[in-house]
This record gives C-alpha cells, sequence and structure tokens, in this order.
C-alpha cells in the first residue's frame, strides 16, 4: 500500500505528464483520495487509476502538484535526494568541465528534477533560490545532500546563501527572505561578494543584492561566440548590465567598445568591470534609454559595425507577449537600419514565452521594414548547465542569433 494520498487527473491533465510536462495544474486534478497536507508527497493517477508519478502538493498554487519522480519504487529519503544531487554534479562536471564549473548553475529546477529549485555556484559559493513549498519543507535534507556531494569530490564550499527574496514564494504560501543556510554548528561566512573568472574576464558577484542568484550565467559562451567576432569591430552593446558582453567583446579586440544600460548603478558596475580588466581603454559605458537612444544614433553619422541585443525579459506571461514582440522588433530594427552592410549583429531574448517561432518571425519582420537581408552565422541557446528537458517548455527560453547584415 502506498503511504500517500492519491491525486485524479483529468484526461488533459494525463496527456500533458504522458507527454512529460512535470506540472498537474488546478483544474486538471478531478479528485483526491486520502488526506493532504501542502508540501506533501502525492501520487498521481489516470482515471483509469494508472501511476502517472508521484510530486509535492500544493493548494495555494495553481500548480497543484509538480512530480518529483515517475517511478513508484522510489523512496524519497535522504539516499534519494542525495543522487539527485549527484546526477545533477556529474551533468555539470561533464558539460561544463573542471574550471568551467567552478562557476555555473548545479541545479536547474525541473530540468534536474528539482522542481523549483535553483542552485547557482560562484565559486566557493552556492546561491539557492526556493520557490516550491515542497522543496523548502525538504531543503534541509536537500542542502546537506549538496554540501556532502560537492565535499567529497573535493570542492571548497564555504557556505550556501538563500536568494528567497522574491515574490513568487508568496503564491505557495510562503514568506521571502535571504540570508545563509547554516548546518548545526556552522557559522554564517563573513562576504557578500565573490570575484569569479569567466571567460578569462574577472567579475565580482555580489549575491547578496544582486539580480536573481547575483549574475547571469546562461549567456557565458554566447558572450564568447561574441568575442570571436569582435577583433577590430567598432561595437555597441545595448543593456549592458554589468557589461558582460561589452567586456568580452573589448577582450575579443574591439578596436572601440559602448556599453548603455538605463541604470546608473549597472553603468558603474561595467565602468569598474572594465577597469579591473584593463579593458577601460577601449571601453566606454553610457547611461541611456536604449529605446530612446537608438532612434537618436540614426542621425548621425555611421559609427557602429558590430550591435549587441541582449534585453530583459520583455514579457514574463502569455498576455503581454504581444506588446513584447512589439518591443523585441523596435529595437532590433533600429539596430538594422544602424548598421553598415556587412555589419554583424548579436540579439536575443530571455522569454520563453517569446517562442523561438515568435521570435524568428519578428527578426524577418524587422528585416524586411529595414530593408536589409541577413545571413545567419550561427543559433545558440542557453548554456548546457541550464538543459533544456524535452517536453518541458518553460526550460526552453534563451534564443540568441548572430547575423551578418548584407
Amino acid at each position: 500500500m502506498r503511504p500517500y494520498a492519491a491525486i485524479t487527473v483529468t484526461p488533459k491533465g494525463e496527456s500533458s505528464l504522458l507527454k512529460g510536462h512535470p506540472w498537474v495544474y488546478e483544474a486538471e486534478v478531478s479528485a483526491i483520495d486520502g488526506d493532504v497536507k501542502d508540501g506533501d508527497l502525492v501520487d498521481v493517477r489516470s482515471r483509469k487509476g494508472s501511476y502517472l508519478g508521484t510530486g509535492f502538493y500544493n493548494s495555494h498554487s495553481l500548480i497543484r502538484v509538480r512530480l518529483v519522480s515517475r517511478n513508484a519504487n522510489d523512496r524519497f529519503d535522504e539516499a534519494f535526494w542525495g543522487r539527485r544531487v549527484q546526477y545533477a554534479w556529474d551533468y555539470r562536471k561533464t558539460v561544463m568541465g573542471q574550471q568551467d564549473s567552478r562557476c555555473c548553475r548545479i541545479i536547474f529546477g525541473e530540468a534536474d528534477q528539482f522542481p523549483g529549485l535553483t542552485v547557482d555556484r560562484y565559486e566557493n559559493v552556492l546561491v539557492a533560490q526556493v520557490l516550491s513549498l515542497g522543496i523548502e519543507q525538504r531543503k534541509d535534507v536537500i542542502f546537506s545532500q549538496l554540501l556532502r556531494v560537492l565535499r567529497e569530490d573535493g570542492q571548497e564550499i564555504a557556505g550556501i546563501f538563500e536568494r528567497n527574496d522574491v515574490s513568487i514564494r508568496e503564491k505557495e504560501g510562503m514568506a521571502q527572505g535571504k540570508g545563509w543556510y547554516l548546518l548545526p554548528g556552522e557559522s554564517a561566512p563573513d562576504m557578500s561578494a565573490v570575484d569569479i573568472t569567466e571567460n578569462g574576464i574577472v567579475y565580482t558577484v555580489d549575491f547578496v543584492n544582486g539580480q536573481k542568484t547575483g549574475f547571469f550565467l546562461d549567456q557565458k559562451y554566447n558572450r564568447l561566440a561574441v568575442s570571436k567576432l569582435a577583433e577590430g569591430k567598432t561595437v555597441l552593446d545595448c543593456f549592458t548590465h554589468t557589461g558582460s558582453f561589452a567586456l568580452n567583446a573589448a577582450k575579443g579586440g574591439a578596436k572601440h567598445v559602448t556599453a548603455v544600460d538605463v541604470s546608473d548603478f549597472a553603468v558603474q558596475c561595467a565602468r569598474e568591470n572594465a577597469r579591473r580588466n584593463g579593458l577601460d581603454g577601449v571601453m566606454e559605458c553610457v547611461c541611456a534609454n536604449v529605446f530612446e537612444l537608438l532612434p537618436e544614433l540614426e542621425k548621425q553619422p555611421r559609427r557602429y559595425d558590430f550591435i549587441i541585443l541582449d534585453p530583459p525579459a520583455f514579457t514574463k506571461s502569455r498576455r503581454t507577449v504581444a506588446k513584447a514582440m512589439t518591443g523585441y522588433k523596435e529595437i532590433n530594427y533600429r539596430a538594422m537600419k544602424l548598421l553598415p552592410r556587412g555589419g554583424y549583429l548579436a540579439t536575443c531574448s530571455c522569454s520563453h514565452f517569446a517562442s523561438e517561432e515568435l521570435f524568428i518571425t519578428m527578426l524577418r519582420s524587422a528585416a524586411a521594414d529595414a530593408g536589409v537581408q541577413l545571413r545567419q552565422i550561427e543559433v545558440r541557446q542557453q548554456c548546457a548547465d541550464h538543459p533544456i528537458l524535452w517536453g518541458v517548455e518553460e526550460t526552453n527560453y534563451l534564443k540568441f542569433f548572430l547575423f551578418q547584415v548584407v
């Protein structure tokens, strides 16, 4: 006899699970058999009683169940979570290599079968974000196994810092907050930032106050691709944040790089990153609104032969996709108009709601309106430490294109 309550799902819910998606939505629950509390593990079954998986239940969330296993023989004990952590770490070592696995995403939520959990590694600091109640209730076991696996592998880890200061936790019935997660007998490390090296460039990651977990690791190799095209170019990096694409272009031998962001704080960070890497001689940092700057640049003689567009997510829901695509088209159209024949364009979107199909349609429309033709150099996605799990569209979010304007 299974020790868990059972959730029966509708045919739509069953179809989704059989295709590989790990969520059961509120409207897909047709019956509950047994007592269940929020955060409990529950078995999910079809109308005919077939076992479909086991996951975390939460009545506070529109996602009523998040599957953690499709194996009816699994026992969700310390050994189970230890194996899951080991699988995730072994994968990162394989796809990232020894050096790059020092700064990478170790756990990527559903793609690693840890629903609602993100863990990024920045050298000796792990930064975790817990967005599901089921993980929250089991994080003592999961975090202790995470530290054990890494330390037994010879990795020096000072501790885990939790960045749970996000409003989405409230939808799961959890409070917001941030701070060090401490095992019994451990004391909090005296640090709020750490230096990392990515593609040979040094950054200071403020994991306490920085965006998300402190740094955007998913564009690591896309930045490297930009670096390889940048030699001798005059580059405009739009939405530069702390300057990562601009720095890679400068390190790649660009003649001059202008890095632009609307945030004065981000611009100051980018300027400091350029200075500490000895690239301030070729890198200029400007505080400006990209949507206002690009039309102004059209009125001036052409200055740039390589433009990089790395905007924040313009949409975080299906309701605002159309408006977002208008924004994407505006900046891409302006960039195409600014570039000379033979110029280069790097453009991307980090919203999974702006699908690749929609993004390509937008690019074709922008090119037609700008009167240019695009020669595709490369299409890329997020770094392999953010793996795409087929059947789970939410894990496939980053689109990155490199073009030449011909």
